[in-house]
Order: structure tokens, then sequence, then C-alpha cells
């Protein structure tokens, strides 16, 4: 996998969520990161800086966060994650998560998707 892959960001992003690192996760978006929570059509985060933020101290503050992957799409500059995720909630979580990987190589725009 080349630098500018989308599926490399995305899993270095995925790494680092994992690890808590708030850092790490952050340098693979890209300074105007627009992210979507659907299905809503307004931006729940825009920037880089309200990413550190809410990451910061709303996610990696717990302990047993933790995003397992189940499968992997990549089409084009998007990469599509189906996801568990344990450690928000009481019982784990399954989203689907789309990102659109800009030229330079970082994720530009985000869009979660519940199940539920």
């Amino acid at each position: 996998m080349s630098e500018r892959d989308p599926a490399a960001i995305v899993q270095r992003q995925l790494d680092a969520y994992n690890a808590h690192d708030l850092a790490a996760f952050v340098s693979c978006y890209a300074d105007d990161v627009m992210v979507y929570r659907m299905p809503s059509t307004a931006p729940a985060l825009a920037g880089r800086a309200a990413l550190a933020a809410f990451y910061g101290t709303e996610r990696f503050n717990r302990p047993a966060l933790r995003a397992d992957l189940v499968g992997r799409l990549v089409v084009g500059k998007k990469v599509i994650d189906h996801e568990v995720i344990v450690g928000v909630d009481e019982t784990p979580r399954t989203a689907i998560a789309v990102y659109a990987v800009a030229a330079t190589g970082l994720i530009a725009t985000a869009w979660f998707f519940d199940a539920s």
C-alpha cells in the first residue's frame, strides 16, 4: 500500500483510534474535514480542531473504546468500513463508516451510519 492509498490512511486512523492516540488519529484527516452522522445533512464536526476536541473529550477518554473491523470495501477514493464499536454504550454498536480520501492522501469527508 502506498502512502496515498485510501485503504492505508483509513487503516492508520483505525489503528490510532484503537490506540486512543489522538495526535495520530487527527493527523489522518484534512484540516477542513467534514464529519456527518447520518441521516443528518448538516455536518456534526467541521475541521480538524473540532474533530480533535470531540474525540479527545467524548471518545478517547473511554478506556474500553475500540472499533472492530468486520469488513472493508474500497471503491476508488472511497473506503467503506463495517465496524462494531465497543465502549461507547453498554452494548456494542454496529456502524458503517464511509471515508472520502482527498488527493492529499488525507480523509476529507466521513459519513457515519449507525445500525439503529
